[in-house]
């Protein structure tokens, strides 16, 4: 083999090593948050009395998810809904940092020989058990730190050559002249990679490989560090400014000490060579003493930093929040089912939001309120919005691996959030503008008319009531009820259409005057209860309850119409 392939064959090695590493950490963190998501969010919440306590269960948590990231849009969370107080929350996220070194430090450990039983335990438990179980979950995480372990080794193999190689060490020598370009490079990787840990242990397998020297670990360490903090800040861009302010105060405690700590990486990595401890694990058990050291320092004055963000950072009243779907928790989308049960609030709310503006049509076509036409237009783009993030909510949802009945309910709420965009924009488009058309040429309802709308208005709200239900209660007895609806709307708009023919043969002024409005209000009513009864369709069709002859029913009635509107030559009516 010729030197060129060896280097090739090294680096493959290399990035498989990495990637595998990468993915382990993920796949425990995944493993973790569907096995004891709702008990560690619990735990957050109940554990942040006070700035021990709250460091306390910021570490333990941490440790379980493998994560400071995911704990820390946890914490965010809950600031965001003012669960936990501003200072709480930031000594939570100090524990987290704590614990994130932890972990690292507890894999790093020289636990070679355990990955084959970890293997071996964690496939069983995840092929022994049902999708979704707990065991299963728990299976997940073994071989996810089976796989850690496994990489640490494939690492350390494939490292140990580079560290003879002239081209590397020049290379990383540059690296360690420049220690702020060391340090962003790290803050790069962990972002790039969204994990510190993986970072973490990635320097420390090529500093005991020696591919550089212990002052450039160290300041790789820090870097990551700071990377770390630096991801629950940009992931939340968008979010709103409650929920930012404890990501953005972690980030400033995490600045400040790498801008104390920088300076003296040198004089540091003698000290710490001088200890007895292994030179391998020199970077790991400077992680951990760098946080400990930020806790140290800051835990005392987390109500002082509190504030001092929140004044920096005030919370903006705008409109806009009114659009801002209120229950779609991205920190649950590693538990289906908890995922699902927040896309469950959020479609009742829009289902909500729909109801009111059904509602306020009625009140238009009956007073002639302009103003009213526009919040009503306002009101479907809020629909659009809200539909829009639960739709994309969803499809992230659904790249878990969901049980038969959590896609039948991923199913369900896509086809009511679907219906109720329809229903907005049959209001907004067709029924406000023909309420406008009514205001503007100064038409006025025949009493009788204005009547018939009503009561066709009446039934629609309580069709759509009945739906919502039928959707929160997956009740098959209120489902049939909703879909034999359809046969009795037919009937009320036949009914409704004969009565202003005959109010238009009698020469009624107002019913000559508004008969292609009122005649356009009661067919789009008419679709829209038809995108009421399909909300109900998945709760038949999973419970083979939609008879077969649903089509010839369907043309049936069509024919019927059809009759109504067209003379008979028989009879010449």
């Amino acid at each position: 083999m010729t030197t060129s392939d060896s280097a090739t064959t090294i680096l493959i090695h290399l990035a498989g090593g990495v990637a595998l590493l990468i993915w382990s950490v993920r796949l425990v963190r995944t493993g973790a948050m569907r096995a004891f998501g709702s008990s560690l969010r619990q735990a957050l919440q109940t554990f942040t009395k006070n700035r021990l306590a709250s460091f306390g269960s910021g570490a333990a948590v941490t440790i379980v998810l493998q994560s400071s990231t995911a704990t820390t849009l946890l914490v965010s969370s809950f600031a965001g809904r003012k669960l936990i107080a501003p200072a709480m929350a930031l000594a939570v996220l100090l524990g987290a940092n704590l614990g994130t070194s932890l972990a690292a430090f507890v894999i790093s450990m020289d636990l070679g020989w355990l990955w084959g039983l970890l293997l071996a335990l964690g496939v069983a438990l995840y092929l022994g058990h049902e999708a979704m179980d707990r065991a299963r979950n728990i299976g997940r995480v073994l071989v996810g730190i089976g796989l850690i372990l496994l990489s640490l080794i494939e690492l350390n193999t494939a490292a140990a050559p580079l560290a003879q190689s002239p081209t590397f060490r020049t290379l990383l020598g540059a690296l360690g002249n420049e220690p702020l370009l060391a340090a962003l490079v790290a803050v790069a990787a962990t972002w790039l990679t969204h994990s510190s840990i993986a970072v973490i242990l990635l320097i420390a397998t090529f500093a005991a490989s020696g591919l550089f020297p212990p002052a450039t670990a160290l300041t790789l360490v820090i870097g990551a560090n700071l990377g770390n903090a630096l991801i629950p800040v940009l992931d939340q861009l968008g979010a709103p400014v409650a929920q930012r302010r404890a990501a953005v105060g972690n980030l400033l405690t995490r600045l400040a000490l790498a801008l104390i700590v920088l300076p003296f990486v040198g004089p540091l990595s003698g000290w710490l060579m001088a200890l007895p401890s292994p030179d391998s694990r020199l970077a790991i058990e400077f992680h951990v003493a760098l946080n400990l050291v930020g806790a140290l320092l800051f835990l005392p004055f987390v109500t002082p930093i509190a504030a001092l963000v929140d004044r920096f950072m005030p919370a903006k009243e705008t409109a806009e929040a009114t659009v801002t779907p209120r229950y779609l928790d991205p920190n649950v989308l590693d538990s289906p089912t908890e995922a699902l049960a927040c896309a469950m609030r959020e479609a009742l709310h829009l289902g909500d939001r729909v109801e009111l503006m059904l509602r306020d049509t009625m009140t238009l076509l009956e007073k002639d309120e302009l103003k009213l036409s526009r919040a009503i237009a306002q009101a479907d783009d809020g629909v659009d919005s809200i539909h829009e993030a639960i739709k994309l909510y969803l499809v992230r949802v659904s790249r878990n691996e969901l049980t038969d009945e959590e896609g039948r309910r991923l199913l369900e709420i896509i086809t009511l959030i679907t219906n109720l965009e329809h229903i907005g924009d049959i209001i907004d488009k067709n029924l406000r503008e023909l309420a406008e058309k009514k205001i503007r040429k100064r038409y006025a309802f025949s009493p009788e008319g204005l009547v018939e709308i009503r009561e066709f208005h009446q039934r629609v709200s309580s069709g759509l009531v009945l739906a919502l239900n039928v959707f929160a209660t997956r009740d098959l007895a209120l489902a049939r009820q909703l879909f034999a609806e359809k046969a009795t709307m037919r009937d009320a708009e036949r009914r409704a259409t004969e009565s202003h023919f005959q109010r238009l043969r009698s020469g009624r002024p107002e019913s000559i005057e508004t008969s292609a409005i009122h005649l356009d209000i009661i067919r789009d009513l008419k679709r829209i209860h038809g995108h009421i009864a399909s909300i109900g369709y998945p709760i038949l069709e999973s419970a083979n309850a939609l008879r077969e002859s649903r089509l010839m029913e369907t043309k049936e009635a069509r024919r019927q119409e059809r009759d109504l509107l067209v003379p008979s030559p028989q009879t010449g009516h």
